[in-house]
């Protein structure tokens, strides 16, 4: 299973926000300028998770995003599935052997734990640990 920008650039935007959680909306324009993406992107990116209650927008001059839960709430996981939908590392039918089948549901179930049991303040600690240029999206 590979991750899309639109599950990578996600998570950016949110470890964004949870990083400085509690101290006021981050514009996108920010997010955009600190990470070298395009605003226009991560535009596009914010409204399912707005509309998923993951975010909220704060108008005016100084607005921008806002986590709209603890970090130490919000999984990795619930962000993938969200901009990317279910995680499953391929389509498989009843009528598959029942070996492979179980396999794929073993990968899917370990793939699955991976992103739920990693939270967005997760992210940031180890961002902050100073190992943030090791840390990859992919699974």
């Amino acid at each position: 299973m590979k991750i899309s920008t639109k599950g990578r650039y996600g998570l950016t935007i949110m470890m964004e926000l949870a990083g400085k959680f509690g101290e006021g909306p981050i514009s996108l324009k920010s997010i955009a300028e600190r990470n070298q993406l395009s605003e226009h992107y991560l535009e596009q990116l914010v409204a399912p998770l707005r509309n998923a209650g993951l975010v909220k927008s704060i108008r005016g001059a100084y607005g921008g995003y806002i986590l709209s839960k603890e970090p130490e709430t919000i999984t990795a996981g619930d962000v993938i599935r969200i901009l990317e939908g279910p995680i499953s590392p391929v389509d498989f039918t009843e009528e598959d052997d029942p070996a492979k089948r179980d396999l794929w549901l073993r990968i899917r179930d370990s793939i699955a734990s991976v992103l739920d049991q990693t939270t967005l303040a997760d992210l940031v600690n180890y961002q902050d640990a100073g190992v943030a240029d090791s840390y990859m999206f992919y699974i």
